[in-house]
């Protein structure tokens, strides 16, 4: 089954306080240094939120909206509807790279990557589906306590043990053939750490 198949702790949460605590998915994916023309990969796209702020951004280029629950494979391409640019994968996230047609620019994981269960592992498959000078980046909950984190009244996100400070992140992820390319503060709870493949000499 594909529930038994998702990483713990990464479902798709309530539209109402995930719309409010991403009001503005365009800024998010600005930061993130998404640019026009890139083919980029929402791995683990969910509905789509993101997915869709990212086909606006790269205009000319291309999204790959990647997830293994064909549900919400279908509500993304919902919330992208009349987007000429995207394309739709249904698929084990840790099998990306022989999925993937031809490698990407940019791989983005958005507040799943908590749940991996070998997330060096990942990173190696996400390092795999890129292009040498590709980039893959990760948005996380800050190491806060759960309680500190609430959405409309509500302690939201992974539990508190679940969640990776940057530097545990970073920690994870250059052993699979990556460097920190620098870390941005997306308020109110979240980082993203962006990084870029090395290419062995």
């Amino acid at each position: 089954m594909t529930q038994d198949r998702l990483f713990p702790a990464s479902a798709m949460p309530d539209s109402d306080w995930w719309h409010t605590l991403w009001p503005d998915p365009d800024r998010v994916v600005r930061a993130l240094c998404i640019e026009p023309g890139m083919k980029v990969v929402d791995l683990g796209c969910g509905d789509g939120y993101f997915t869709a702020a990212i086909a606006r951004q790269v205009g000319k280029g291309h999204v790959v909206g990647f997830d293994i629950d064909p549900v919400m494979l279908e509500q993304a391409q919902a919330a992208c509807e009349g987007m000429s640019n995207c394309s739709w994968l249904l698929g084990d996230a840790m099998t990306l790279s022989r999925l993937l047609a031809a490698p990407a620019d940019y791989v983005l994981i958005a507040n799943t990557f908590h749940g991996v269960p070998d997330k060096t592992a990942l990173a190696r498959e996400v390092a795999a589906a890129l292009k040498p000078d590709g980039r893959l980046a990760i948005v996380n909950w800050y190491a806060l306590q759960r309680e500190q984190t609430t959405v409309l009244g509500q302690p939201r996100g992974p539990k508190t043990s679940m969640r990776l400070s940057p530097e545990q992140t970073r920690t994870v992820v250059e052993p699979a053939g990556f460097k920190l390319e620098k870390r941005v503060d997306l308020p109110p709870y979240h980082y993203g750490a962006i990084f870029t493949r090395i290419v062995d000499a």
